[in-house]
């Protein structure tokens, strides 16, 4: 019996060279933006989902940037049955997973992004080190004058969350002969992390951080975790990175803190509310340099979303071990 794959008929119209190329026993059944499958014959009625059976369907990538993310969720749920869904998502907080996951169906998320994540916190940890900008203004005015600067080397990464992205961050800082200490549910090292501990270590491993990295999934433990308490035991100059989601930051503690010269800047890609309202008191704030949760918008990603796809299909055929599949409690 083929296995049954659905997929967004405009992401199967890409991709179904590298699809046929697996030569996988398989029955792809493409669905429309309206969350409806085929017609696949001219003159076919389209298809509701609450009439098919699927075993596997790829959430990829092009709902978000169509905006039928939604719609997709919608069919997920519909379907009279479904066995895997496998999803562009890294974080799985999105309301629409839950009820899925609570029929039973098997959940995997993407370390596609990790890769640019990791680029993306090293590319602003280094500038806040490094004075670029006033060096831009001396060369605009032919002044010659030395900047001197911070060196990562030697400096404290406490990273919070060891998936693939907390995992891509401490390779990176470790390439540049940093110490790094990862807060996750198992206190175990590895060649990349020097110290480890679980939450419960959270008041001995800040007050000796440079930089600190939020890379960890929002959930009931993780929730409103950098507050008052959390920055007040931050250095000084200490430099704190969210890439993980806005909920896990209390905005207002945050924001005394840097006033009252608690920690020294937040670089910040994850909000509350996105897109962040024109007057919301963060873009104004000295201390907060901020990006539109582009963290993710790596040249790699989406040939690695691919790649993803078509290694764990096969796999699922196969009857293998799914990568990145993720236990029904670990979604919120």
């Amino acid at each position: 019996m083929p296995v049954s794959v659905a997929l967004y008929d405009k992401t199967l119209d890409r991709i179904k060279p590298q699809i046929d190329a697996l030569g996988l026993d398989i029955t792809l059944h493409p669905y429309t933006a309206e969350g409806l499958f085929g017609p696949l014959t001219d003159g076919a009625m389209p298809t509701k989902p609450s009439d098919m059976d699927i075993d596997y369907l790829w959430l990829s990538p092009d709902h978000s940037s169509d905006g039928t993310l939604s719609t997709a969720f919608t069919l997920a749920k519909d379907l009279r049955s479904l066995k895997v869904l496998q999803t562009f998502n890294a974080g799985l907080d999105h309301p629409g997973y839950r009820p899925i996951a609570d029929r039973g169906v098997r959940i995997c998320n993407s370390s596609a992004q990790a890769i640019a994540i990791s680029e993306y916190v090293m590319a602003h940890v280094f500038d806040v080190f490094q004075p670029l900008a006033e060096r831009r203004e001396l060369h605009a005015s032919r002044t010659w004058q030395r900047t001197p600067f911070r060196e990562i080397a030697r400096t404290n990464w406490l990273i919070f969350g060891f998936g693939p992205i907390g995992r891509a961050v401490a390779k990176r800082a470790k390439a540049f002969d940093a110490t790094t200490t990862v807060i996750r549910r198992s206190p175990a090292t590895s060649d990349t992390v020097d110290v480890c501990g679980t939450l419960a270590d959270i008041d001995k491993f800040l007050p000796e951080a440079d930089v600190i990295v939020i890379a960890c999934p929002l959930n009931d433990e993780t929730r409103g975790l950098a507050d008052a308490k959390f920055f007040s035991a931050l250095k000084p100059d200490a430099v704190l990175v969210n890439i993980a989601r806005g909920a896990i930051i209390d905005d207002a503690a945050m924001m005394t803190a840097l006033d009252e010269g608690k920690f020294a800047t937040a670089v910040l890609d994850v909000f509350h509310t996105e897109p962040l309202p024109a007057d919301d008191p963060l873009w104004a704030h000295p201390k907060i340099r901020m990006t539109s949760h582009t963290s993710f918008n790596g040249s790699g990603v989406r040939q690695r979303w691919l790649e993803l796809f078509l290694d764990n299909l096969p796999r699922y055929v196969r009857g293998e071990t799914l990568l990145n599949e993720v236990a029904p409690n670990d979604i919120p």
